[in-house]
C-alpha cells in the first residue's frame, strides 16, 4: 500500500512540474526563427544586435538597460502592447522612422504567433 501512495505522489509531482514548465514560456513559433538572428530571449541574457526580448511585452520601448537604442526608438514613446508590437513587427521603419530594425513580418498570422510568444517570456 505504501508503494502505491509513493508512486501516486511521484506522479503528482511530475504532473505539477510539467504544468509549471509549460506555463512559463511557450515554444517559439517558426516565424520567430528570423528574430533569433538578432535577439536573445533568455531571462537576464545578453542582448545581441537587437535587445533581449525577455519581458518586452508591456514595457516601454527603448527601456532595457545597457542596450544602445536608436534615437528614433527612444523618442517613440511606445509601450509594447499587442497593437504597437503588431504595427512595429509589420513594418518597423514605417512605425518608427529611423529605427535600426531592418525587417518586418508582413504576415498577420505570423505576427500574432510572435506576439503571443513574446507575451509568454517573463
Amino acid at each position: 500500500m505504501c508503494r502505491v501512495a509513493n508512486l501516486s505522489l511521484i506522479l503528482i509531482a511530475g504532473i505539477a512540474a510539467t504544468i509549471s514548465i509549460s506555463a512559463s514560456a511557450q515554444t517559439p513559433p517558426a516565424a520567430f526563427g528570423a528574430c533569433r538572428a538578432c535577439h536573445n530571449v533568455q531571462k537576464d541574457g545578453k542582448s545581441g544586435i537587437g535587445p533581449n526580448l525577455n519581458g518586452v511585452a508591456g514595457r516601454p520601448a527603448a527601456s532595457l538597460p545597457g542596450f544602445n537604442y536608436s534615437a528614433a526608438l527612444k523618442a517613440s514613446k511606445l509601450r509594447w502592447d499587442d497593437q504597437s508590437l503588431d504595427a512595429f513587427l509589420a513594418a518597423p521603419m514605417k512605425k518608427v522612422p529611423g529605427t535600426r530594425m531592418p525587417i518586418g513580418t508582413p504576415d498577420p498570422a505570423k505576427r500574432a504567433a510572435i506576439i503571443t510568444y513574446l507575451k509568454s517570456l517573463k
